[in-house]
């Protein structure tokens, strides 16, 4: 029964994942704006982040298992979002002048 019930958590999150890199693509349309700039940094972070759930699901389920998804694509999320972050500084900056 545990185990049908992890199954079934791990089958929503790949769902949810696949949903959450389809909104972050329509914000890639969003964002044209260049108050909106560094939403771009942050669309590509939960693509990145909907494809680090797809790869846990599918190594949980025994499917694919790669030893530097989990190290390599947390690092390109957290370099996104340090990306996001400063481009977000600079644009505030800007509107202050």
């Amino acid at each position: 029964m545990v185990d049908f019930i992890t199954g079934v958590i791990q089958i929503a999150n790949l769902v949810l994942a696949v949903v959450a890199g389809l909104i972050a693509s329509s914000m890639f349309a969003v964002s044209k704006k260049e108050s909106l700039r560094p939403w771009k940094a942050l669309a590509a972070a939960l693509i990145f982040f909907a494809l680090e759930e797809i790869f846990g699901g599918l190594r949980s389920f025994g499917i694919y298992s790669n030893a530097w998804i989990t190290h390599v694509i947390p690092s390109v999320i957290l370099g996104f979002l340090i990306w996001g972050l400063v481009a977000q500084l600079s644009v505030v900056k800007e509107a202050k002048k």
